[in-house]
């Protein structure tokens, strides 16, 4: 049987070569596509590999009647109408480890950039100052650093923050106490996360509970003067509510990589913002987690169009009794 994957973004070449080596796969990949030439190519296509730019939304799945599988090369799928996948029968799939490295790594650059006024520092000596004074910041060690959300890149920030000998606690639902006290880590509510943290770092999936987790009312549960780090989705903060915290002295910084509209849209209220990092949605991209989630991407496809192997499953639902259509 003869599969047609599509590649409508651009991802590393031995993902590609992964896929072309396989059994009865023919491949689409040309680099990135425009959304008319991938809703022209994705009419008979049974796979579809995608990173950020590409949106399979219910147009695109819909127009993909012999479509079995979205693979996702990253983590979230928020560019994935899973809705819409799951009533075609179309398994979701994530590669959730290739870019946990890079998410932790980029998060505690964030966290110390943030405590010690770097960007702001290197854009005033470029324009000429030698302004010491205004760029006085704190010590990580002895801080409290709260993270909501302990899965992999939440896991990996907390072994980072323990060796600058910060104090970390955490917030999920999901995990049991000893996994969080294996770490070295506390389990806390999440109003004793925001009364105790200095420094807070998201890692959540976006979800009705935590969709503007951070907001007014969230924030003055905060102590005066935290810094809050968002490096995993821009839906998880209020950006308007934060922004008036910054400017109130609530919030003494933060540190943003991702929008609840991407890129942010002109007059968005954090860019610009004295006492606010901001990055263009670069957490994951290192050469190495490129590699390793396209890669991973395309062994996910092949392992179960070729054997019936289903990993990394977002939407369990749609494998029904004899996997999809």
């Amino acid at each position: 049987m003869s599969y047609h994957i599509l590649v409508p973004d651009s991802v590393h070449k031995t993902a590609v070569q992964i896929l072309q080596v396989a059994d009865g796969f023919k491949i689409t990949a040309p680099g990135q596509m425009s959304r008319a030439d991938t809703l022209a190519a994705i009419a008979d296509a049974d796979a579809l590999i995608i990173r950020s730019a590409t949106k399979a939304d219910a147009e695109l799945i819909q127009a993909a009647p012999r479509l079995k599988i979205i693979a996702r090369a990253g983590v979230g799928v928020d560019n994935v109408d899973v809705t819409a996948a799951n009533q075609q029968g179309v398994v979701v799939m994530n590669t959730p480890e290739g870019n946990t490295i890079a998410t932790a790594e980029f998060t505690f650059g964030l966290i110390l950039a943030l405590a010690r006024h770097i960007p702001q520092a290197y854009a005033s000596l470029s324009s000429g100052k030698w302004d010491r004074k205004s760029y006085m910041g704190v010590e990580l060690r002895v801080k409290t650093l709260g993270i909501v959300g302990f899965g992999r890149i939440g896991r990996a920030v907390a072994k980072r923050a323990l060796a600058f000998e910060m104090n970390v606690i955490t917030h999920d639902p999901y995990i049991p106490v000893d996994i969080a006290e294996d770490f070295g880590v506390r389990l806390v509510s999440l109003d004793d996360l925001f009364a105790q943290s200095d420094f807070i770092t998201l890692h959540s999936l976006i979800t009705p509970e935590t969709r503007d987790m951070i907001n007014k009312d969230s924030i003055a549960r905060m102590k005066k003067g935290v810094r809050i780090v968002n490096a995993a989705r821009g839906a998880l903060i209020n950006e308007a509510d934060l922004a008036e915290a910054i400017k109130s002295g609530q919030v003494a910084g933060a540190a943003v990589d991702v929008y609840s509209e991407e890129p942010p849209p002109a007059g968005h209220p954090l860019i610009g913002l004295p006492g606010v990092i901001h990055t263009p949605h670069l957490a994951a991209s290192t050469e190495e987690a490129q590699v390793a989630v396209a890669i991973e991407a395309a062994q996910l496809v092949v392992d179960a169009l070729l054997k019936g192997e289903y990993k990394n499953v977002v939407n369990p639902g749609a494998l029904g009794q004899g996997g999809p259509h």
